[in-house]
């Protein structure tokens, strides 16, 4: 990994190099931007339309939401291996195409079964477009690396600042159009992926992830490749722990205030603090051999869960104070993922030898979704006793610690054995 590129950064470098990205790769992150926009202006409104508009259960609304997160994570393999075999522009169209259908579907809705039509279509175009704009990333990336322009790992953290901006501007938007209607809110979503097709259609060149690879064998590669397995079963701890703001943070605040009404603002905190520490933090990693940025990446994150753990078990400080545990989790995970996260993805095409990214990315993506419905499950159980203060309300907490710290273990040892192997750092 070229570290003159980190360590000659200078105020505005980060800009100058995005703007000496090519076209192709410019373009594929001010897509991330406007996926999550179009993705983040409807998607959070989806429980509030269908308990006050369609008078649906609370049963209903979490399986019409797991169905999304299951048609979207539980299928990213597939549009990865889709990718490998027929490059990415087509996958990347295809499922820009679905996700306009599934959002017109979705503003026509009338009934609970028609709106989990279109949820459906929503979450399953991501689960084709996603593992494609990962793995053109990747190749791209690359690309510009061994030019000695811009790191594959940098790229990545303009991706992950994009995708950021694109989380933070969507719910806003929402807010802004929701009380129109929210079938106007689903029409507005689905013209900017219109808008994003035609842009694709024109101006994003073939990018190929290797030669064409049939379905099978290139998931028959990705799941023979051991070290593999193993660093996406280690890495998956990440989305389990980025899923804790929807799942265990309003817990917290439910102990710490009574009420859930500062979530907004947490959401808010944790975008504006990756819009601004993203870019230099990633150059940071940059310097770093690649097992200590895993390592304490990982780490701070373990971190964060645990000082949760420890404040859970007592009565909360007055006032704001109330919310310095969970400001300070959320800071040290955010810190952690943003020193971690962009070296993993780059640590990926390493892994995959170059060839079959979009199978590597899609099973990856796979096996963090699985690994989110998994925790899901166990910790929503003991989350109900961590709403007091109470010995019992720091399990959950402990247990989220325990699983990051050992991934940070498992991270660093086999950074070790395949930079051994292959004789890089």
């Amino acid at each position: 990994m070229p570290t003159e590129l980190a360590t000659t950064a200078a105020p505005g470098g980060a800009y100058r190099r995005f703007r000496g990205l090519s076209t192709a790769v410019q373009l594929l992150l001010w897509t991330q931007l406007m996926f999550n926009v179009g993705f983040y202006l409807v998607v959070p409104f989806l429980a509030t339309f269908m308990t006050q508009s369609l008078g649906a259960s609370g049963a209903m609304v979490g399986l019409v939401l797991g169905l999304r997160t299951f048609s979207q994570q539980g299928l990213f393999f597939l549009g990865g291996g889709l990718t490998d075999r027929f490059g990415v522009r087509p996958v990347l169209l295809t499922g820009i195409a679905i996700r306009v259908l599934g959002f017109l579907i979705a503003a026509s809705a009338d009934s609970t079964v028609h709106l989990m039509i279109g949820v459906i279509l929503i979450g399953f175009a991501a689960a084709l477009f996603s593992p494609a704009a990962e793995a053109a990333l990747a190749t791209t990336g690359r690309d510009t690396e061994r030019a000695g322009s811009t790191t594959r790992a940098e790229v990545f953290a303009f991706d992950t600042f994009f995708s950021r901006t694109g989380a933070l501007l969507g719910p806003v938007l929402g807010a802004l159009l929701i009380d129109i209607g929210f079938d106007v809110t689903c029409w507005v979503a689905a013209g900017i992926f219109s808008l994003l097709f035609l842009a694709h259609l024109l101006l994003i060149p073939a990018v190929r992830t290797g030669t064409a690879t049939p379905l099978l064998r290139g998931w028959s590669t990705v799941l023979r490749n051991r070290v593999f397995l193993i660093f996406a079963l280690a890495y998956s701890t990440y989305l389990v722990s980025y899923n804790q703001q929807y799942l265990a943070l309003p817990t917290e605040l439910t102990r710490a205030r009574g009420h859930q009404e500062d979530l907004g603002w947490m959401f808010v905190y944790s975008s504006v603090l990756i819009l601004l520490l993203q870019i230099p933090l990633g150059r940071r990693a940059q310097r770093m051999p690649r097992q200590r940025s895993l390592g304490a990446g990982f780490a701070l994150t373990a971190a964060g869960f645990l000082l949760l753990a420890v404040a859970a078990v007592f009565p909360p400080p007055p006032g704001l104070w109330s919310l310095a545990p969970a400001v300070t989790m959320l800071t040290l995970m955010h810190l952690g993922q943003m020193l971690a996260v962009p070296v993993a993805r780059d640590f990926v095409g390493i892994l995959a030898g170059e060839r079959n990214l979009g199978a590597y990315f899609g099973f990856l993506n796979t096996f963090g979704g699985l690994a989110v419905l998994g925790s899901s499950l166990f910790l929503g159980h003991l989350l109900d006793a961590a709403t007091t203060p109470q010995p019992q309300a720091a399990l959950p907490w402990f247990l989220l610690s325990l699983i990051s710290a050992s991934s940070a273990l498992v991270l660093v040892a086999l950074c070790r054995r395949v930079g051994a192997a292959t004789g890089r750092p």
